[in-house]
């Protein structure tokens, strides 16, 4: 398994989920079940780390957009746009 370490954050000890596993996580999401959230979490890190690889600069703002985009991993999550009707039918 290839490791990339950024941020003090191993990438080979993060749990990998397929796409089909992913949709299922959100279902169970969804439905209130913390335990996959914090695992859905925790897989999608690995996707965070590799968006700060790709758009930091090497000035040390890695950890800053780290957070940054775990904020926001956090915020998809608690506010699923994939939840609501009112976001595929505005008005």
């Amino acid at each position: 398994m290839k490791r990339i370490e950024i941020i003090g954050v191993d990438t080979s000890s993060l749990p990998k989920i397929s796409g089909e596993e992913s949709r299922q996580y959100l279902l169970e999401i969804k439905n209130g079940n913390e335990e996959k959230k914090n695992e859905f979490i925790n897989a999608n890190i690995r996707l965070v780390l590799s968006i700060v690889q790709r758009f930091s600069n090497g000035r040390g703002e890695a950890d800053d957009l780290f957070q940054v985009g775990c904020v926001g991993l956090l915020k998809a999550l608690n506010t699923p746009l994939w939840q609501t009707q009112k976001a595929r039918h505005p008005g």
